[in-house]
């Protein structure tokens, strides 16, 4: 006996025009329709235990039918609980429905428009850099900043509680937080200020050691860094400051505390302009810059030595700047002395050998005019000009094996003549009235 009720089926076919059926295909149709929806039935509880879920819902109904190749049911997939009202018919078993919700028409049609949803897209951007955030459009604007601070916290809050209340006594958190905190930006006033105090070596020396011995001053990198720059773009003329942001520089670099690799792109340019910036101190004394430019060239060989490794391409980018300063006649003897220096303390040996001395013999011509400028200031930079490449080329003395210095066996004609074909007659009179034997030999042999 099916569980079916055969006068189901017998309603089914009479409101299909079918009038009478056979009690057999009654009930063969009664046990078919028992087989299908047990099939059904069977399918749906497959998607419910596959959902994680203990209760069957009509969206594992309609996945089983699709399963079947039987089209679904439509109007049931609704994530609200159906709602059934009750219908009696006469005597016998009462009929069930989903009752429908009654709409006002007037309050649909007054009611406002949905906005109309954007396309899904994906868009690459930098959410920081460097703990900063970038004013771009797919962060966060000001005010999405400041009404999220106004936003209740913890759970259970309702974020529109303090609109419907009408509380105006909201306390508005400042839009940036501080980066730094009150004692951090104190120490950073102070300690600036105290570099640049002219009247008391005092507060500098220990302004500097505070600056090359603190661990905490993670923070104040940047802030230390921007300083440096601005220091040196806008006080080109005033030597002291120059020397004291160098000294700075310094500091920090030599601060064993501090991680300054990011910020070593951002250190060297303020270097390099106390050491082939053209005009640099006052005009009236022009040597008073080669002092500054001599310490600049020591703090940009540190440079070199220590973050070298980190950075691949950072001494052959320096190299090539001093070189092309060094070789440029339109550039100030001074630039063309920062060029010589810096190309000895970031290259070394391999540098003076490789880029210096295949060149002084074209570059004597520069300086022979200002050579002979008796009293001049071009004479007094000449000679320093003249005394760095000399200084430079005596670290080839001391890579190579020769003759002792005290060795008296003169220089031959020979000898004078291989030096002048070699750095020009200006550069070996000055190496031949030295006197050193081993030295001239250094020349002569490297290649």
């Amino acid at each position: 006996m099916s569980v079916w009720n055969p006068d189901n089926i017998k309603d089914v076919a009479e409101s299909i025009g079918i009038a009478s059926l056979n009690d057999d295909v009654l009930q063969g149709l009664s046990s078919d329709i028992e087989y299908r929806l047990s099939q059904v039935l069977e399918e749906s509880l497959k998607f419910m235990r596959h959902s994680k879920r203990a209760t069957l819902s009509t969206q594992d109904v309609a996945q089983a039918l699709r399963v079947l190749d039987v089209e679904p049911l439509y109007g049931y997939e609704s994530t609200r609980p159906l709602r059934f009202g009750e219908a009696s018919i006469g005597p016998g078993q009462p009929i069930f429905y989903v009752e429908d919700e009654e709409v006002d028409f007037e309050k649909l049609i007054n009611a406002p428009l949905p906005k109309v949803p954007r396309e899904i897209t994906l868009t690459a951007h930098f959410l920081a850099v460097d703990g900063n955030q970038p004013t771009i459009p797919h962060n966060p604007t000001v005010a999405d900043a400041r009404n999220q601070e106004l936003v209740p916290k913890g759970p259970g809050t309702n974020p529109h509680s303090t609109a419907i209340n009408g509380v105006d006594n909201i306390t508005v958190k400042p839009l940036v937080k501080h980066l730094l905190s009150k004692e951090l930006q104190l120490y950073f006033s102070n300690a600036c200020s105290a570099v640049f105090d002219e009247n008391t070596d005092e507060y500098r020396a220990a302004a500097l050691t505070s600056i090359r011995t603190d661990p905490g001053l993670h923070q104040l990198i940047p802030y230390f860094v921007q300083f440096i720059a601005e220091k040196v773009t806008h006080n080109l003329k005033n030597l002291f400051v120059l020397i004291q942001t160098l000294q700075l520089t310094s500091a920090l670099l030599d601060n064993k505390n501090l991680y300054l690799d990011p910020y070593v792109s951002s250190l060297i340019p303020p270097v390099l302009t106390c050491l082939i910036g053209r005009h640099l101190g006052s005009s009236a004394t022009p040597l008073s810059s080669f002092s500054l430019r001599n310490t600049a060239a020591t703090l940009l060989g540190s440079i070199c030595k220590k973050y070298a490794k980190s950075s691949h391409t950072l001494k052959p980018r320096l190299a090539r700047t001093c070189l092309k300063h060094f070789l440029d006649p339109t550039k100030p003897l001074a630039t063309n002395y920062g060029g010589i220096i810096g190309l000895q303390a970031v290259g070394g040996i391999e540098a003076v050998r490789v880029l210096i001395l295949p060149n002084v013999k074209d570059y004597e011509s520069l300086l022979r005019e200002p050579l002979e400028d008796e009293g001049s200031s071009k004479q007094a930079e000449a000679e320093a000009v003249l005394t760095a490449l000399v200084s430079a080329l005596q670290t080839l003395e001391d890579d190579t094996f020769g003759l002792p210095n005290d060795v008296q066996n003169g220089e031959t004609a020979n000898q004078a003549r291989q030096l002048q074909e070699k750095v020009g007659n200006i550069l070996a009179e000055r190496v031949l009235q030295m006197g050193r034997p081993r030295f001239v030999k250094a020349l002569l042999e490297a290649s």
